[in-house]
């Protein structure tokens, strides 16, 4: 069992992998639209303008298809299907178009080729083009000690997660793109920067810093611009953490309840303790609502328990509740579950849930 388990949590990170290289590829091409539209207005307009001069001056081309073909082997230095014109006008489009192809394509290609194998060497404006193509993503404001570990966990749960940070550590970032996690190292109380982290298609932002009014800042600025987005919020102080989740409902975390999976669990939308250590292993107690296409719905709770590595707890149904229910059980649509386990299974049940 733990082999199995091994083997796909292997296939699910090698996944993801794939996953970002697609997204990243295909960034790429759509950055390398302008080039590519250039040089076909090149081609084919350079093709009307030699089928126009052709006919002006007595040197007539079969189509202008053939034109813009004529134009196109000239752009690649091809010798085109046609004798050497005799008028200096056409004369020149054999050694313009090969320039005009230089300048234009060329210079694309080799841009293209430099982000495509050397990913480290992009700018913040290639992590914000990444964030773009998110959808229901969280964004993590915050790369130091606690929001590093919160990164790597939600990495683990199979999140789509941007990062905000103005000064990390840099071997931080690195294994955070490693990962496939677009970095974009800008002020995040700059709603630039939020819009740059794509807040408003966002579903969850984390402030993991450490000065407690910044948080509440840029938590309210990610609220106006995303007036749906659940926010997860890193408050030291108790009292300011329940007055924030009652007057805003924020998932507030004081100090007591810094423990990176806490906050991964909570950003995920799972309803979660603060985990204990049993042997060893932390575990926490979470409750969610199994949606209509959950892949767990009308299966028995032996089914969950041990596909998901899991425990289930309670089931609620109809206002009836039913602790320690049997493995024999169905789990239906609508029901509510309580769910004992790892921080990780919590958030693969989940997100498979959604």
């Amino acid at each position: 069992m733990a082999r199995k388990r091994l083997l796909t949590d292997t296939q699910r990170h090698r996944w993801r992998h794939i996953q970002a290289s697609i997204r990243d590829t295909t960034i790429l091409l759509r950055e390398f639209r302008t080039p590519v539209l250039w040089f076909a207005v090149a081609i084919i307009g350079g093709g009307i303008l030699y089928d126009f001069f052709a006919g002006l001056f007595g040197e007539p081309v079969n189509s202008l298809v053939e034109s813009i073909y004529t134009v196109l082997t000239l752009t690649f230095l091809q010798p085109p299907n046609r004798n050497f014109p005799n008028h200096i006008i056409l004369q020149l489009f054999h050694f313009m178009m090969p320039v005009i192809g230089i300048v234009v394509l060329a210079q694309g290609l080799a841009d293209f080729g430099s982000l495509l194998f050397n990913r480290r060497a992009r700018s913040k404006e290639w992590e914000m083009a990444v964030a773009s193509t998110f959808n229901k993503h969280i964004i993590l404001v915050g790369l130091g000690h606690l929001g590093y570990r919160i990164a790597l966990k939600l990495h683990e749960m199979g999140e789509q997660l941007v990062v905000l940070e103005f000064n990390a550590d840099t071997d931080t970032i690195s294994v955070a793109r490693n990962l496939g996690i677009p970095v974009i190292q800008d002020d995040a109380t700059r709603p630039i920067a939020l819009e740059g982290a794509n807040v408003k298609d966002a579903r969850t932002i984390i402030l993991a810093s450490q000065n407690d009014a910044m948080n509440l800042q840029i938590a309210l600025k990610a609220r106006s611009i995303n007036p749906k987005i659940n926010v997860v919020v890193r408050i030291f102080d108790d009292d300011f953490a329940h007055a924030l989740q009652e007057q805003f409902g924020f998932i507030a975390l004081s100090a007591t309840e810094m423990a990176a999976p806490v906050f991964a669990a909570a950003a995920a939308g799972v309803d979660v303790t603060n985990p204990i250590s049993i042997e060893g292993q932390l575990l926490s107690l979470a409750r969610l609502v199994v949606s209509d296409h959950a892949p767990f719905a009308e299966k028995t709770i032996g089914y969950v328990e041990d596909n998901y590595h899991l425990n289930i707890v309670l089931i609620r149904r109809d206002h009836h509740s039913e602790m320690h229910p049997t493995d024999s059980g169905i789990i239906h649509a609508g029901d509510t579950i309580a769910v004992l386990g790892g921080t990780e299974e919590l958030g693969r049940l989940l997100h498979e849930n959604e």
